[in-house]
């Protein structure tokens, strides 16, 4: 009786091998079967279609860079409240769904353009590579770079100028999709940090009580804040308003006073001084009489007010901004001006 007529399945295995294109006549059913033929597109064979699959790359990186272009001018178009009815979606946000539609499209056709090329155009000659130890040999560094050039040379972007142009100028629109999302950090300050809601006239309206400040209210050595006449706790930008024009109101000893600015600012020794701290804008609030410094609570940042402000201690950069007061004719105490700097920590614009 032959072998083949013993072992049945395994003649048979040999055979479904040899078909594979598995080497046989080794026994084994797990050898290496090595690689098939390989079979040209028709982009390898025909100029024409390659030409074709070019155009197409093109244009998919051509509609990103449009895309883009959208995304930007989307947040330039649609405000932010406007709500429309976009079928099977219903009511959305324009601005929303305008800006995901057109950088997904711009995404999806750079993905989609780098596939069809890689896909049509560049080698698809499978090469094996045997595998190596982490560290690479000299000879293996060398390999890399020579199958890095080649790879250049295969993925036709030299002699594709078409898609190389369309290509570079998709990837250098996109990144412009991130920029324009650094509006969503806030609108911009413009000017509106370096003014205040003080002015020539204004009163100064003690906080606690809400009424104007007269200078009998003022005691040597107390500390009382204040705000703008006008500002209301419930209007809608108290918040912002406040932070910006909150008051210090300290009365000092004339004799006390060492700086000739603060003194001539003042009123009979009532000085009135930002409560923003300077470093990161905590509120001050704690005032020692006998120095005259006032702390900040926060990052124990320290000011002379008998000194102009002046910062003594701490990480604070700068001395508290102080405001020009006077009497009015009804004998109420009032601003002459807004504050003659910007309030608060320093700012990127800040000159």
């Amino acid at each position: 009786m032959s072998s083949q007529e013993e072992n049945p399945e395994k003649s048979l295995l040999t055979e479904q091998d040899a078909a594979h294109g598995a080497v046989v006549g080794t026994g084994d059913p797990f050898a290496d079967p090595g690689l098939p033929a390989h079979k040209p597109r028709i982009q390898d064979i025909d100029e024409r279609a390659a030409n074709r699959s070019e155009r197409v790359v093109a244009y998919l990186f051509i509609l990103s860079m449009l895309a883009t272009v959208a995304f930007i001018a989307s947040y330039v178009i649609f405000p932010v409240d406007k709500i429309v009815y976009i079928w099977p979606f219903g009511h959305v946000s324009a601005l929303n769904f305008s800006l995901g539609l057109t950088l997904g499209v711009a995404l999806f056709a750079i993905g989609a353009g780098a596939v069809h090329w890689a896909r049509t155009l560049m080698s698809d000659v499978e090469v094996p590579a045997e595998r190596h130890a982490i560290e690479a040999t000299p000879e293996v560094k060398a390999q890399v770079l020579a199958d890095f050039k080649a790879g250049a040379e295969e993925s036709v972007i030299g002699r594709r100028k078409l898609i190389r142009t369309t290509m570079f100028g998709a990837l250098a629109l996109v990144p412009l999709s991130g920029v324009m999302l650094l509006r969503d950090l806030g609108p911009l300050p413009e000017k509106k940090l370096r003014s205040t809601l003080w002015a020539n006239g204004k009163k100064l309206i003690n906080m606690n009580t809400m009424e104007p400040l007269r200078p009998e209210d003022i005691v040597v050595g107390s500390l009382t804040f204040a705000m703008p006449e006008g500002l209301e706790e419930d209007a809608e930008d108290f918040q912002s308003q406040i932070a910006k024009a909150a008051l210090m109101i300290i009365r000092i000893e004339p004799d006390d006073i060492k700086d000739k600015r603060e003194r001539e600012w003042a009123h009979e020794g009532i000085v009135a001084f930002s409560k923003i701290c300077t470093h990161v804008g905590c509120p001050i609030s704690l005032y020692e009489q006998q120095t005259h410094h006032v702390l900040c609570p926060c990052h124990q940042s320290t000011f002379d007010l008998s000194d102009g402000a002046r910062v003594i201690f701490g990480p604070a950069g700068h001395a508290l901004p102080q405001l020009r007061i006077g009497v009015s004719s009804e004998g109420d105490l009032e601003a002459l001006g807004d504050f003659e700097e910007p309030v608060g920590p320093a700012f990127w614009e800040r000159g």
